[in-house]
């Protein structure tokens, strides 16, 4: 009988314990991309490239007509990557830095920025390469030159509020398509 009142105490002391709700982390939702496609793009412009099958490329125009600036709709991923084309006419340190200084306006919200070089000199295709970590509006940025001439910046933007973790899958998709498009890289004769 004294163990069975015991018992019984022990199971309502357990039996009443508040239950606690422990909050779910949250999710996002699982992005279906397609298998990297690539096709030639070429134009009347001083360069051509690869681009992946599922991004539309944009010809862009200025008030006096065409220019070899692109837009590059990024379909699923819901961005684009904006490129300008200048014909030099200033020492090229006059463009790499001011491509510098952009990269240099996200350093209060980027947590890290790696950058590595891609060098083709029998093309003449000199490219270095940022990635930009953390909270950024620009994740990817580049930009490809002749060294002499020609000069080719990129910049990658997302048409949503930057949130790293959630962008993630996208930023490691589209990484291997800007890899492509820069070893395909090639200027036209």
């Amino acid at each position: 009988m004294k163990y069975s009142i015991l018992i019984l105490v022990a199971i309502l002391l357990v039996g009443c314990e508040e239950e606690i709700n422990i909050p779910k982390p949250p999710t996002y939702l699982r992005l279906e991309l397609p298998d990297h496609e690539y096709k030639l793009y070429t134009d009347n412009c001083q360069y051509q490239f690869e681009i992946a099958k599922s991004y539309t490329v944009k010809n862009v125009s200025d008030e006096n007509g065409e220019t070899c600036h692109k837009d590059i709709d990024l379909g699923k991923l819901n961005g684009s990557i904006h490129m300008s084309y200048i014909d030099m006419v200033e020492p090229l340190s006059t463009y790499v830095n001011y491509v510098n200084d952009k990269i240099d306006e996200h350093k209060v919200k980027a947590t890290g920025i790696e950058d590595y070089r891609i060098l083709k000199s029998d093309k003449k295709v000199f490219c270095t390469f940022f990635e930009l970590k953390g909270d950024v509006a620009s994740p990817f940025q580049f930009y490809i030159t002749d060294s002499t001439s020609k000069f080719v910046s990129g910049v990658v933007y997302f048409n949503s509020t930057p949130n790293y973790d959630s962008i993630r899958p996208s930023l490691d998709y589209l990484k291997i398509d800007l890899e492509h498009m820069i070893e395909k890289f090639e200027w036209k004769k």
